[in-house]
């Protein structure tokens, strides 16, 4: 029995380890490419690269302590290692500290392997000297990024890559006065805000308290960039859609039947090519003139949307009473396939199809119901919008 056993054991083990060396590799999501954070309300990410000279570290260091403000700094391996002791500084302090490559290439020119090592050298050496790694925050330098470069990011663990909503062009040796004119007048809620931390940039430690000032007096507030990633929202209202990992404008336009630059002019957008997960947009309406007969459930079959999204685009009161003439904004066409509904007291499923603008018998083979008579308070039902 005991051989039996042990014949048995070893065929398991071999034939576990079989599967394993032929299982399928599991592909981590490309990184999240952000340059703002999507809100309204007015908070501002103040970010550092510290590229390896690092002269106005203690500078900065001892600014953003008198006011109090924590901010992220983006860092190299050969700063890391060319002042250790300010790198501490840095993370002793309570600021954030992010990926900034080890010697600084070009990204979209390097493969997968390069990238990896880059990465795993720069955060080596910092970890080294800070005591924590990197991830998930890493900055591209030169702001250089790529679909490949997001992907092969994203495998090793930096789940965000940081750009910026304003960049000072500090490194260019400008004056204080024009650092702090260009981020106060440019300013706009959820701006991530680009700055350097070297010799080669002698305007940034002067022109950062008389910035703070002026943004503190516009009603601003600081904030880091994971605190900035907390503002994004994950749910859209009508008209309104927020960008996943592998959308892009041409798919989004599919799905809500509007053109890519319907998109590009309803959310003014410089680069088509360009938008961020997490990020929020528009999504344009056309406007329709109400006609003599035309009841809001015939409006919105012949629109393909449903009566409810009609009733929330034009904040209708009375969904069955229309003007002629009344100017109706059509949003775009539902991009899921079906949305829930909580059944409330008085509700039938007529009643309930109605306000969608859909069938009884889709409601019913949706939610496989045994019947349309039979609905209880308090069910959830999925409801069909294609």
């Amino acid at each position: 029995m005991r051989f039996k056993f042990g014949l048995v054991s070893l065929l398991v083990s071999f034939l576990l380890l079989i599967s394993l060396a032929f299982a399928l590799p599991v592909t981590a999501a490309s990184s999240q490419y952000v340059t703002k954070g999507n809100t309204t309300s007015k908070v501002v990410a103040l970010t550092f690269d510290d590229g390896a000279d690092g002269k106005n570290i203690t500078k900065i260091l001892q600014i953003l302590n008198t006011n109090k403000i924590k901010s992220t700094f983006f860092i190299t391996g050969k700063a890391a290692e060319n002042h250790p002791q300010l790198i501490k500084m840095i993370v002793s302090q309570g600021h954030e500290i992010g990926n900034h490559s080890y010697y600084h290439p070009n990204f979209t020119k390097m493969t997968a392997t390069q990238i990896k090592t880059e990465l795993d050298k720069a955060d080596a050496a910092i970890k080294k000297t800070a005591g924590k790694t990197t991830k998930p925050y890493f900055r591209a330098p030169f702001g250089s990024v790529n679909t490949a470069t997001l992907l092969a990011v994203g495998n090793l663990g930096y789940t965000n890559t940081i750009g910026w909503t304003i960049d000072t062009v500090d490194w260019k040796g400008v004056s204080s006065s024009e650092i702090t004119k260009k981020v106060v007048n440019n300013e706009t809620p959820g701006m991530i805000v680009l700055m350097h931390t070297g010799e080669g940039a002698p305007g940034t430690p002067g022109a950062l308290q008389t910035m703070i000032n002026q943004l503190k007096a516009k009603g601003y507030t600081f904030v880091t960039v994971s605190q900035l990633l907390s503002t994004i929202p994950t749910k859209a209202s009508s008209g309104q859609h927020v960008v996943k990992s592998g959308d892009t404008l041409t798919k989004i336009s599919a799905l809500y039947g509007v053109t890519v630059q319907q998109l590009t002019t309803a959310n003014q957008l410089t680069n088509m090519n360009l938008i961020r997960v997490g990020q929020l947009l528009i999504i344009p309406t056309t406007n329709y003139t109400v006609k003599a007969g035309d009841i809001l459930i015939k409006i919105a079959k012949a629109h393909n949307v449903t009566v409810q999204q009609l009733v929330d685009t034009n904040k209708l009161t009375n969904p069955n009473l229309l003007k002629i003439g009344q100017i109706l904004k059509i949003p775009a066409k539902l991009a899921a396939t079906t949305m829930n509904y909580k059944v409330k007291s008085g509700d039938t499923l007529y009643s309930i199809a109605n306000k969608y603008g859909v069938k009884v018998q889709s409601i019913v083979t949706a939610n496989k119901l045994a019947s349309a008579n039979v609905i209880t308070v308090g069910q959830v039902l999925k409801i069909p919008t294609k």
